[in-house]
């Protein structure tokens, strides 16, 4: 199994009120450079407080060997054009180490926070998808661009603005998913999954996996083409009382989740639908202090990985043998032991 880590090294996931690390830029480099030295596969950057593709220009900058992937871009309020020209310096610049991650995110936050105008998000993904693939080719093959769809049109391109062709033109991109539709998408016309964190192994195996495959037979290809790649809510500490303490922090992130309507077919899956029904409730009223009682172990345990150090790489590869390509993985750092242990974990992730 691949291994990958978000920057900064070892986050860990807040609780329901508290507030995700900003990254500091200005780290990026040596941070880069450590991921390396700790035996990673791949450095992922996900768009919260920072865009994406700073700190991969960054990475890519000092890194020799790991892979370096958005998880995700927000994909419609940039254009295509403007998110093909981005992907295509850093693939120029890291050497055919990067891949594009791409999400939809919520009507709410593209009409919202991004004053986007909200369609139904598969049609237009697909055309995202095959939009970036025509652009991409117009600059390797130096061939006239013309893609024609509903909702994106590229028609021009001019020598001023063609970047040319690369050494690495061939750009994996990977599609965030939880609903089957954005599966069998994946299956057809991507390189990889990116399931959200709240997807368990029994929704992976029942749901996302029959979608995905169906979407590869539909173009043709192998389902064992399309890398699924997890990055779980883990609760891990040295000892089984500090594991307590960050299962807490998980369970407000669980809570938090199960009140999100776009997530509910997970929920609905395990039998936790009316479950989902009152922590919206909980939710809408700011009620957020209540609602992390309601996840009950067994809910958390499902969801999350929750294990010490000492078992915690067994536990993971248990979970998503057979389901996952690679998975992302981090604990926090303090100390010397603390790089010591996660550079053994990881070499464990990966088999060794």
């Amino acid at each position: 199994m691949r291994v990958e880590t978000a920057l900064p090294i070892g986050k860990v996931d807040p609780g329901l009120r508290q507030a995700e690390e900003r990254l500091d830029l200005r780290r990026v480099p040596d941070l880069a450079r450590e991921v390396e030295a700790l035996g990673y596969d791949g450095l992922v950057a996900l768009e919260t407080k920072t865009d994406p593709f700073l700190p991969l220009a960054l990475a890519a900058a000092v890194t020799e060997r790991v892979r370096l992937t958005t998880a995700v871009a927000i994909a419609f309020p940039r254009s295509p054009m403007v998110t093909a020209l981005t992907a295509w310096g850093l693939q120029s610049l890291s050497r055919g180490r990067f891949t594009l991650g791409l999400g939809t995110q919520v009507k709410g936050h593209n009409e919202r926070r991004y004053s986007v105008r909200w369609t139904p998000p598969g049609p237009r993904l697909r055309e995202y998808v095959l939009a970036l693939r025509a652009i991409w080719d117009s600059w390797q093959s130096d061939r006239p661009l013309d893609f024609r769809g509903e909702h994106y049109t590229f028609t021009l391109m001019v020598p001023l603005f063609n970047p040319g062709p690369i050494e690495h033109p061939q750009i994996p991109i990977q599609l965030a998913a939880v609903n089957p539709l954005t599966c069998r998408l994946a299956g057809e016309i991507a390189n990889g999954v990116r399931p959200h964190p709240i997807c368990t192994r029994k929704y992976i195996d029942e749901v996302m996996l029959p979608a995905i495959e169906a979407g590869a037979r539909k173009a043709g290809r192998s389902a064992g083409e399309v890398e699924v790649c997890v990055s779980p809510l883990i609760a891990t500490a040295a000892d089984p009382a500090a594991v307590s303490q960050r299962a807490r922090d998980v369970r407000a992130r669980v809570a938090f989740y199960a009140s999100t309507r776009s997530y509910r077919r997970v929920f609905e899956l395990h039998g936790w639908g009316r479950l989902t029904d009152e922590l919206s409730h909980l939710s809408r009223s700011g009620r957020w202090e209540e609602m992390p009682a309601l996840v009950s172990d067994e809910m958390l345990e499902t969801i999350a990985v929750v294990a010490p150090h000492d078992s915690v790489a067994d536990e993971c590869r248990r979970r998503y043998a057979g389901a996952a390509t690679a998975i992302e993985f981090g604990i926090r750092l303090r100390t010397s032991e603390d790089r010591a242990l996660l550079k053994g974990l990881v070499g464990q992730l990966q088999g060794r």
